[in-house]
């Protein structure tokens, strides 16, 4: 009887530990930056991510989204510090630049790498 008691314990013992193993990448899910993890404003930062800066418009056409939606996005990545603008006038037309942060590359690479976490470990499942 005490045999099968520790044996029982030990299969016990390997099912909790093979549970931390997973737990990691499980909770990265619960990690995952909820501010970047939206789509529009996943899709602006990987953009900026991709060219060193991008105006206004030149998002817009890339995203398909409409001007209020866009500011919407854009101004919740500015005020987390994720992207800078700067706001000059070609002419008489106002004309908004974009860039991502150091912050926010940062905030990018770390979420990037909690996806490649999940993905990793939903295939091994």
């Amino acid at each position: 009887m005490a045999g099968k008691s520790s044996s029982a314990r030990a299969e016990q013992t390997e099912k909790l530990a093979a549970r931390k193993a997973a737990a990691p990448a499980e909770a990265s899910a619960t990690q995952l930056d909820r501010l970047i993890h939206e789509r529009t404003r996943l899709a602006i930062v990987s953009a900026l991510a991709a060219n060193s800066t991008l105006t206004f418009s030149e998002l817009k056409e890339l995203l398909q989204v409409s001007d209020g939606n866009l500011s919407v996005h854009a101004r919740k990545l500015e005020d987390a510090g994720y992207v800078a603008l700067t706001k000059s006038f070609a002419g008489r037309t106002p004309r908004t630049e974009y860039r991502l942060t150091s912050n926010g590359r940062r905030a990018l690479e770390k979420y990037l790498n909690h996806m490649e976490a999940l993905i990793h470990a939903a295939r091994e499942r």
